[in-house]
């Protein structure tokens, strides 16, 4: 999944997510965004999962071990 970063012209940082409708937040920081869009994409991502919804692909999110 890809995060897409702008900064905005009052200097706050904007990350989305645009795979996962909702995958938006807000950071004072570019690593601030980026941690904030991993961890809001995850629980986007378990709570599709335990309602038996469908999700991208978790290849290219976790690697199995086999």
């Amino acid at each position: 999944m890809i995060i897409e970063i702008e900064r905005e012209e009052d200097g706050r940082w904007i990350g989305e997510v645009s795979e996962l409708p909702g995958v938006m937040v807000y950071g004072q920081s570019r690593e601030d965004v980026i941690a904030r869009a991993q961890a809001l994409a995850l629980r986007v991502l378990a709570d599709r999962l335990e309602h038996g919804e469908s999700v991208p692909e978790l290849d290219t999110i976790f690697s199995i071990a086999a």
